[in-house]
């Protein structure tokens, strides 16, 4: 499916007056309810509009989707940036009287490490791992929920790179913390839905100023997709109110393991003198 497409509610609009009498069924219950159907299986969906589950089938490939599954992961990226917090919530209790919430949580954030992994392009990898070492100084911008991700990957960067800045939405400005910011130097900026407006905003200030842009976000739907030099994915699928934040901790996990795998001498010196503060300092605890 074209990007163009993926806003299922204008391809409805589109097509709405060709559709059969069983078509706009489907489509008139997608639109009131498409928080609910997009978690429903073909046959749910079918039993709640009064049709077949064949039907329901049929109607994803008049929309020029491969199938239902495709077409209920077009919902699924719909409601990441439409529900509220409330909404988010408000669904999962609604659902958590179906199925076990535990597993399905788990499963889904086993899945979205999967697909994670699967559709992860090693080459893109590889430039990002070598530009963020080329790099005279590397800026972390991540905020809101994503700041967690941020403040992890700027903890383990500063131990193998010199100039290492994690972005501080509660200190000052943000904007006067990259006001600085140059052609020699490497921003990554993070964001998963709902997307932040002031990282994105950010981006494209420092877009003006020169500096190459690395985001690691969720699909190539994400504004931060579409003005970056360089962008790696992670899954996130919404199973609540919370923003899930493993498949993104995975990759950037890996991220720092490939740019440490460059830097094996230096990093061996460097946490031998840090295991010696450590010890000399009781940072670590010993029971």
């Amino acid at each position: 499916m074209k990007e163009e497409k993926r806003d299922i509610f204008k391809i409805i609009n589109r097509r709405y007056e060709h559709f059969s009498k069983s078509q706009k069924l489907i489509a008139d219950y997608i639109i009131e309810n498409y928080d609910k159907a997009a978690f429903m299986t073909a046959s749910k969906l079918g039993e709640h509009v009064g049709i077949s589950e064949s039907t329901i089938v049929r109607f994803a490939d008049a929309l020029d989707f491969k199938g239902y599954p495709e077409l209920q992961k077009a919902l699924q990226e719909l409601i990441k940036t439409k529900l509220t917090t409330v909404q988010r919530f408000e669904l999962t209790n609604k659902y958590s009287n179906e199925m076990n919430t535990v597993k399905k949580v788990m499963d889904s954030d086993i899945q979205n490490i999967r697909k994670t992994m699967e559709e992860l392009d090693k080459d893109v990898l590889e430039k990002v791992a070598n530009e963020i070492l080329c790099a005279k100084r590397v800026y972390i911008l991540g905020l809101r929920s994503s700041a967690v991700l941020a403040e992890y990957l700027g903890f383990y960067l500063n131990f193998i790179l010199k100039d290492v800045h994690v972005v501080k939405a509660q200190y000052n400005d943000v904007y006067e913390q990259l006001i600085n910011i140059n052609s020699e130097d490497v921003v990554i900026a993070l964001s998963f839905p709902r997307y932040s407006r002031k990282t994105y905003e950010s981006v494209r200030l420092l877009r003006r100023q020169g500096c190459k842009i690395i985001s690691i976000t969720d699909s190539q739907f994400s504004p931060l997709a579409s003005i970056s030099e360089m962008t790696l994915f992670a899954k996130n699928n919404v199973t609540s109110f919370v923003d899930s934040l493993v498949a993104p901790m995975s990759l950037i996990n890996l991220l720092i393991v490939s740019i440490s795998l460059q830097e094996k001498e230096l990093l061996t010196e460097t946490f031998r003198k840090l295991e010696n503060v450590w010890e000399e300092f009781n940072i670590y605890s010993k029971t």
